[in-house]
């Protein structure tokens, strides 16, 4: 690599560590991701491997070395689809995007760019796969009494990153260039992602990607991707590698990695010097829709809040990377999707669960953050003859109006789609569509205490102003204690709360201490009773922050 794409390389990687280190969060989520995914697999392996290498080394029968194969080619090959996907995506949402792109592209030639961003990914990757590939070597080495196998894993690394990233990096882009280019298809975009990744958590919660994996594991053993595979048995004792695949996957990889980047050069000239897709779409029917919501809230609401109201609306519908935040708490529903497809029923948990992340959503959508949205127009706002009572109200009728509907709908369909009977069925509903509207004005309160003025990074380059954690946490605590208390109540299991706290409290060191029933009837009482009143106490501690706001 000559000494312009290193420097790109080396710009680019340093921009990525620190757009991660600089965000505390961020960090913090992808340590514990290392530590539970990367931990937990170097740890297992860390335990097993040495007794493998051991056994291998002591000798295996023709069986156990055709099994040996089958399992390392598959895995290499499933690895090097694995890694090109990630590196697409990666591609997709932020190589193929670069930061200062006129100043990049002028300054130097385009495949000078290309593998200097290219050869960043690979170092990005090789951060996460080389360090638990040379620890689990270093195992299996360490049983079987050789030093080869440590020495193989970083050339094995490093011929599937140089082969699987810029492949990953052509893709991603072609995939960017659709979406954000070819009319037709970026118009639809956001029902594309929508539906891309509904497909994606819905197969691995229903079990079909497990299939789709063993199906790849199984296919692509005796293909041009396993062939890296015998290089790794080159450094196992007592397991012959084949020699021609050991010297195909040396030339593949040179041949596929010079290739790949060629397709780069011409994939990144297209993409990155083409105009965005612009949308022609209807001014007039933007405005009608626009007027139509305008003429329905007119009916007992005065200009300023009608006007906050549909700001709220467009400012959100504009940009709905904004929103991003209010889908995380969907991940966790994936692990739910097995069930219900085996079962082909939605459990009364889930049901209740669902619902209750809607009554959730309502309050998060435009009202958990009111000071920090206004942005750059906040002093303009502050300073303008609009009341906090109107603007706060505003925000609230946003969030009702578009969650409300939602709610009646969502919990609707779940209830009739579960066990639960007609009058638990009415009870959610009710709970439910009456929570979202609610919600919106216990989040005002929190947000104006708790607000973030300043943006976040949501990928490496795009930006967006979100709530800030306290207010998440306090917001979420406030939802999550009344609806707890509600369903101890509704369901009378104080009872069975005291005998379970009783059986807890007998087994642990000291005095045995447990709640009795009457206490925590009065406990959840006194929790669902603050929970009522909250709204109404954050929306007017809203309304007061809001007129009495001064900007240092």
């Amino acid at each position: 690599m000559t000494r312009i794409p290193l420097l790109v390389a080396r710009t680019e990687f340093r921009r990525t560590i620190r757009s991660v280190s600089d965000e505390r969060t961020k960090l913090l989520m992808m340590a514990l991701l290392a530590l539970f995914m990367g931990g937990s697999i170097m740890l297992a392996g860390g335990y097993l491997l040495p007794t493998l290498g051991s056994e291998v080394a002591a000798g295996v029968t023709p069986d156990e070395a055709t099994l040996a194969t089958e399992f390392v080619t598959g895995g290499v090959a499933l690895g090097w689809v694995f890694l090109t996907f990630m590196a697409a995506i990666r591609t997709f949402s932020a190589a193929a995007d670069p930061d200062k792109p006129a100043f990049l592209l002028t300054s130097t030639k385009l495949r000078n760019v290309v593998v200097g961003v290219v050869a960043a990914e690979i170092a990005m990757f090789a951060v996460w796969v080389l360090p638990p590939a040379i620890v689990l070597a270093g195992a299996f080495a360490y049983g079987a009494g050789t030093a080869v196998p440590l020495a193989v894993a970083p050339l094995v690394v490093g011929l599937v990153l140089v082969t699987a990233v810029p492949v990953g990096f052509v893709l991603g882009t072609w995939v960017r260039h659709l979406v954000t280019v070819y009319e037709p298809i970026a118009r639809y975009r956001y029902v594309i992602f929508a539906g891309f990744w509904l497909a994606y958590f819905g197969a691995i919660g229903t079990g079909h990607f497990n299939l789709l994996t063993s199906g790849l594991f199984t296919t692509l053993q005796d293909s041009p991707l396993g062939w890296l595979g015998h290089l790794v048995l080159a450094g196992v004792p007592n397991v012959a590698a084949s020699t021609l695949p050991l010297v195909g996957a040396f030339v593949g990889a040179a041949v596929l990695t010079t290739a790949a980047f060629a397709a780069g050069v011409v994939s990144a000239r297209v993409h990155w010097f083409a105009d965005p897709a612009r949308f022609d779409e209807s001014e007039s029917s933007q405005t009608d829709r626009s007027n139509r919501l305008g003429t329905a809230l007119s009916y007992g609401l005065s200009r300023p809040i009608q006007t906050v109201t549909l700001t709220a609306i467009r400012r959100t519908k504009r940009a709905p990377i904004r929103l991003v935040y209010v889908a995380y708490p969907l991940l966790g529903s994936i692990f739910f999707l097995q069930e219900i497809v085996q079962t082909g029923t939605v459990p009364s948990y889930v049901a209740v669960a669902l619902s209750l992340y809607v009554v959730w959503g309502a309050g998060a959508l435009f009202t958990l953050n009111p000071l920090g949205d206004l942005g750059r127009a906040l002093p303009a706002v502050v300073a303008s003859p609009l009341t906090g009572r109107q603007a706060i109200a505003g925000l609230v009728i946003a969030g009702s109006v578009v969650a409300a509907p939602i709610a009646l709908v969502a919990s609707l369909a779940l209830g009739l789609a579960s066990p639960l009977s007609v009058e638990q069925t009415a009870a959610l509903v009710a709970a439910t569509t009456v929570g979202a509207v609610v919600t919106p004005a216990l989040a005002t309160g929190v947000g104006t205490a708790a607000p973030r003025f300043g943006s976040v990074s949501i990928s490496s380059n795009r930006e967006a102003i979100m709530p800030s954690k306290t207010a998440f946490i306090v917001y979420s605590i406030g939802i999550i204690f009344p609806a707890i208390a509600a369903l101890v109540l509704y369901t009378d299991s104080p009872d069975l709360l005291a005998d379970l706290f009783a059986a807890v409290a007998a087994w642990l060191p000291g005095p045995e201490t447990a709640p009795s029933a009457r206490e925590i009837t009065i406990a959840a009482w006194t929790v669902l009773v603050v929970g009522l009143i909250a709204p109404v106490v954050s929306y007017l501690y809203a309304v007061e922050r809001f007129d009495w706001y001064t900007r240092d």
